[in-house]
């Protein structure tokens, strides 16, 4: 499954989310960091789903940008 990621460049760490995935977050120092750990933390929460027998969300979120106008 591929699930979207938000990642978000704090003052000294990298934060990431998954919004199909309610409270499975990761924090690491550089991007790629993050990037591991927030695997990490899915393939987690996933197993966590199966051993309770909760369902497994199907990704669903999507993500685009939007250009603005701020001048």
């Amino acid at each position: 499954m591929k699930y979207m990621v938000v990642i978000e460049k704090g003052e000294a760490s990298y934060g990431a989310s998954v919004p199909d995935l309610p409270g499975c977050i990761a924090v690491g120092q550089s991007r790629e960091e993050v990037l591991t750990l927030i695997r990490q933390a899915i393939e987690f929460h996933i197993e966590g789903l199966r051993d309770a027998g909760e369902p497994i969300p199907t990704p669903s979120s999507v993500s685009e940008y939007v250009d603005v106008d701020a001048a």
